[in-house]
């Protein structure tokens, strides 16, 4: 994003030299800049609101990826004399129907039942071969970005006859199944709830993709400016399921900022970021942007953009070649160094405001320097007559509008289906932006930029 900073000073320099005479020296007394002291300003928060969409398709996708052969074991008859072992022989299906999950299971099962007594040794095992297709019905929960499921046993179709070893050999027992799958179905839907439990966390899809977001990217490589979103707090919604999708509202709390110059630090941690679920939360983004640029920067465009410019009146002209802005004492100090009909530097300074009917930047009380102005009254009294710094103040004007469109603009691409990782994509609209306010610091100004818009992430293609 070109920082308007520079810009909103181009009328200072035209207009201060309109009029010239043969070449003087002047030696202005040069305001010294107050330092020392931290850039801090307020940073003002955004909140950012995005409808999430999963594709069940994705979460199908991610449960087979996962959940692969032997999916559980136990080995201990302690608890309740039977030991299980259950594989995956086939892909799971996902079907949605009003709200619920129901998944279709391929599992073969070996199931080892211990009945008789420990007294003396008299017990005996038996082994339990199942062979189907389980559906499950589950409702589902997505909190903190993790998926649970509750579920039962809906029903179980048989690849083959379930069957029973004796002597050796298997022997068909479909008749007898039913209730001996009654003793093990509740096992067999808790332990398919925490392998989709521990399989479908998109928390780490999540924080990755905010990984992401925060690292700065050149808005404008003109001017070297740099956008960056710093992650604060992610809040959200308790997930709905319908249409083949999982829906839910995730809110980011963050704070947007440009600077100019050289890259800003990326100072987002995932580690640190807060997840809060909410009950609720707003329907669209409010996004506030703090445009950052040093004095020493917005220096070297402003000479860049004006150096060996020359301005003529009559017989009179003069040169820029250098300019320097600092602040001192609330106000702003420009500096111009000229060479023609006159030689040497000259100082003016006000304050930057912003008229929000025009949409226009000006400077309050903007003036020479008051050594300034005794050194022109001496040497070059027609730059420091009246009449030339009215026409100053009246032109010092610059209308920002293209530049909030341009802010605009420079934002768009985080909202043309941007995919900051695999499987995640960014959709969105945006308003025109506003100027709120301008600060200025001993090491920089600030110019404060609002908008509100709507987004949305669809989360379908993950790996």
């Amino acid at each position: 994003m070109k920082t308007f900073i520079s810009l909103l000073l181009v009328n200072i320099f035209v207009f201060t030299f309109t009029s010239c005479s043969t070449v003087k020296k002047i030696e202005a007394l040069k305001p010294i800049a107050t330092e020392n002291s931290p850039l801090i300003y307020k940073n003002k928060v955004s909140f950012i609101t995005m409808p999430i969409e999963i594709s069940l398709l994705d979460i199908q996708s991610q449960i087979n990826k996962n959940l692969k052969g032997l999916i559980y074991e136990d080995d201990e008859f302690e608890s309740d004399n039977t030991k299980m072992k259950i594989w995956k022989t086939d892909a799971i299906i996902l079907e949605e129907k009003n709200g619920i999950i129901f998944s279709k299971i391929p599992l073969k099962i070996v199931a080892t039942i211990k009945y008789g007594t420990d007294l003396w040794g008299l017990n005996d095992t038996k082994d339990i071969y199942l062979n189907g297709v389980l559906t499950l019905k589950s409702k589902t929960h997505l909190t903190n970005w993790k998926l649970t499921t509750n579920s039962t046993i809906e029903k179980l179709e048989w690849n083959e006859s379930p069957s029973i070893v004796i002597a050796g050999k298997l022997v068909p027992i479909t008749y007898l199944i039913t209730p001996t799958v009654s003793l093990f179905k509740n096992k067999i839907a808790k332990e398919i709830d925490y392998a989709i439990d521990s399989t479908c966390d998109f928390k780490p899809n999540v924080l990755e993709a905010l990984e992401t977001l925060s690292k700065p990217f050149l808005a404008n490589t003109s001017f070297d400016t740099w956008f960056k979103i710093q992650p604060i707090e992610l809040y959200d919604t308790s997930a709905i399921i319908k249409d083949k999708k999982i829906t839910l509202q995730m809110g980011l709390k963050c704070i947007m900022q440009t600077m100019v110059g050289q890259e800003p630090k990326n100072n987002f941690n995932k580690e640190d970021l807060v997840l809060k679920p909410v009950s609720s939360m707003p329907d669209k983004i409010n996004a506030s942007i703090a445009a950052v640029s040093s004095y020493k920067n917005a220096s070297e465009v402003i000479t860049k953009n004006f150096k060996g410019v020359t301005f003529a009146s009559g017989s009179r002209s003069v040169t820029v070649q250098k300019v320097d802005i600092w602040q001192k004492d609330t106000k702003l100090i420009i500096a111009l160094d000229l060479i023609g009909s006159i030689n040497g530097t000259i100082y003016l300074s006000g304050y930057p405001n912003y008229n929000s009917l025009s949409k226009e930047i000006y400077f309050d009380d903007l003036d020479y320097v008051l050594n300034t102005k005794n050194i022109l009254l001496k040497s070059a009294n027609w730059l420091a007559q009246g009449t030339i710094l009215n026409k100053i103040r009246e032109s010092c004007r610059y209308s920002i509008q293209e530049n909030l469109e341009e802010a605009k603009n420079s934002m768009l691409p985080y909202l043309n289906n941007y995919s900051p990782a695999k499987g995640i994509y960014i959709n969105g609209t945006l308003n025109d932006f506003e100027f709120e306010k301008v600060e200025i610091s001993d090491k920089a100004i600030i110019a404060f930029i609002s908008t509100s818009g709507k987004m949305k992430i669809s989360i379908d293609g993950l790996e």
